[in-house]
């Protein structure tokens, strides 16, 4: 259901049942991102809470969507606290805790970041406190603890993290899908046609209670290392099925349908990812694709926000960026072995990219971080 902003009341009564959690424990309101009309969750600042917290209102003339049950308002309440304290102890001293569970990561940030560049597997966002960004093409996705970033394809990105302190750190977690359970999962659901989804391969919806139930169950399994073994695979499973039949189910059932669009797009990223230091011609990745390269170029795009060309000079140059970072080879010696001719050529893309030449931005990446605080795997007394 669209509305007009100029409907105040029924705005305020509807942002505020998605904004009294978090400001209830001390954080800003909360709102999503994709501000565009038809989004399933659009929330502005709710004016009441605003005015109480002594901010500015600026009318807008744009429209915005609502929910339209309490259902749905009431699946958007915020983490449990013993969720964000799980994930606290667990990145105490650290940015990042690779966990010993298949495809989770955890994260955590002290403050607001710039951009940064980065390859998005397919895979799933979660805020439990803060908000982040993730910019693909001209478009950019916001989440936070209220709405989950669904990432189906390996896409090229920029992100932001834009609420964090030392007191209120940023904290999250991402999980790599496995693409071949989910197919092997959709076949168990109820069958349900596979129809066409327009847009980007990034997305947001929001979090419900079930998923994000799910997914502290999954978390809580790293206090239980006698257990995760065992317990994690069906832990996993539950998050994917409950991924699957969520609001961005059909998008990701349409990636793992062989001979789906999503499919096909897919399967021609896959042999990009493992040949893109070839030199590569898109008629040939439209025929892996059974598309013409017309209808390629353009599903591509879609999906990816760049042509096929522009995404294989991402792949070199991410890797490039690796081989210099971890192998401690110069410019010139990367650039050859990702595909490039010409190192001036080489020098001058990446700078496009990273905003700095190759040697400074290396340099500056391996500025020595503080040494992490060890990790305590239960909480002190």
């Amino acid at each position: 259901m669209v509305l007009d902003i100029g409907e105040d009341l029924l705005m305020a009564a509807r942002a505020f049942a998605s904004n009294i959690g978090a400001l209830l424990k001390g954080q800003p309101p909360l709102f999503s991102g994709d501000r565009r009309p038809g989004s399933p969750i659009l929330f502005d600042h709710c004016p009441i809470l605003l005015r109480r917290q002594g901010m500015s209102i600026r009318p807008r003339s744009a429209r915005y969507s609502f929910f339209s049950t309490t259902h749905e308002l009431m699946a958007m309440t915020p983490h449990s606290d013993q969720f964000i304290q799980d994930i606290a102890r667990w990145t105490e001293g650290r940015e990042q805790f690779d966990a010993p569970i298949d495809g989770l990561h955890l994260f955590r940030q002290e403050q607001l970041s710039e951009h940064m560049v980065c390859m998005v597997e397919p895979s799933i966002g979660l805020v439990v406190q803060g908000a982040k960004a993730v910019e693909l093409g001209d478009r950019t996705f916001r989440y936070d603890p209220q709405h989950l970033l669904v990432t189906s394809l390996d896409v090229p990105a920029r992100m932001q993290v834009l609420q964090a302190s030392r007191q209120r750190p940023y904290l999250g977690l991402a999980l790599k899908l496995d693409l071949r359970v989910l197919g092997e999962l959709m076949l168990q659901c109820k069958p349900s046609p596979v129809e066409p989804v327009a847009g980007a391969g990034i997305s947001v919806t929001p979090v419900t209670r079930p998923l994000t139930d799910a997914l502290q169950r999954l978390v809580s399994l790293l206090d239980e290392p006698d257990a995760r073994d065992v317990l994690a695979p069906l832990a996993l499973r539950e998050v994917y099925f409950r991924i699957l039949t969520g609001g961005q189910g059909a998008r990701l059932r349409q990636i793992v349908s062989t001979g789906s669009q999503g499919f096909r797009i897919a399967r021609a990223i896959d042999w990009l990812k493992d040949h893109f230091r070839q030199p590569m011609q898109v008629e040939q990745l439209a025929d892996l694709a059974k598309m013409s390269p017309s209808a390629f170029h353009h599903h591509f795009k879609q999906l990816t926000a760049m042509s096929p060309l522009q995404y294989q000079k991402r792949l070199r140059l991410h890797e490039a960026r690796r081989l210099m970072l971890s192998e401690d080879q110069d410019a010139a010696a990367a650039a050859f072995q990702v595909g490039y001719e010409s190192p001036t050529q080489f020098s001058r893309e990446y700078a496009r990219l990273f905003g700095a030449p190759p040697r400074r931005d290396v340099e500056r990446l391996r500025v020595p971080a503080p040494a992490p605080r060890p990790l305590r795997a239960t909480p002190s007394p």
